[in-house]
């Protein structure tokens, strides 16, 4: 399928809630609302590039007939894997989905599959999938929490994140592994630990 523009995307994972929480479409004017606009115009353009494509379709000259085409694209993105060792970089596109409608998760929840054991001693084995949501503000970010962390030069690590002044400790949780220190600078953190999924199958 054809990929989203951010403003498409938006409309749309706004349509996947709203007709699944209510079974029934929202009007123009709700579109409107959501999405702060004054005007039908874009969210009439949105709905026709969301419709040729292919994630929603509709009954000509109906109103609230909107339906997701594609229901199963909602979940958790998988974009890939993330290192409890070394250093690996993950995937930005989504590799698969989960879907775990019936768990509360925070929006914009993503995933990736662990590979290595560095955070064995956190219970985080190698296979499971952990769940992250975007750190909006690292600033702010208690000393102790389990992140997703891009070191420049390196590539993202699954860690304990630590910071004393400009300087950052990610620390494993295995005594074989070393921590990794690095300037505040040399450090992306993309995601903050919300869950952990392990298949026993």
């Amino acid at each position: 399928m054809e990929k989203l523009t951010e403003a498409q995307n938006e409309l749309y994972e706004w349509l996947v809630e709203y007709i699944k929480s209510r079974q029934h479409s929202p009007s123009i004017r709700q579109m409107m609302q959501a999405m702060n606009l004054k005007s039908p115009a874009p969210i009439q353009s949105r709905l026709e590039h969301l419709r040729n494509k292919g994630y929603i379709e509709w009954s000509e000259g109906k109103a609230r007939t909107i339906r997701i085409i594609h229901p199963d694209r909602k979940g958790v993105p998988i974009l890939g894997a993330i290192a409890a060792g070394g250093l690996i970089e993950p995937f930005t596109d989504a590799v698969e989905h989960i879907d775990l409608s019936n768990l509360s998760l925070p929006a914009k929840t993503y995933a990736l599959r662990v590979t290595g054991d560095s955070m064995v001693e956190d219970s985080i084995v190698e296979g499971d999938l952990v769940f992250l949501r975007p750190v909006m503000e690292p600033d702010n970010l208690k000393n102790g929490t389990i992140v997703a962390a891009r070191v420049e030069g390196y590539g993202t690590t699954l860690k304990r994140f630590y910071r004393q002044g400009d300087r950052v400790t990610l620390k494993p949780a295995n005594s074989n592994y070393a921590p990794i220190e690095v300037n505040a600078a040399q450090l992306d953190v993309q995601g903050s630990l919300v869950a952990i999924w392990r298949n026993y199958n």
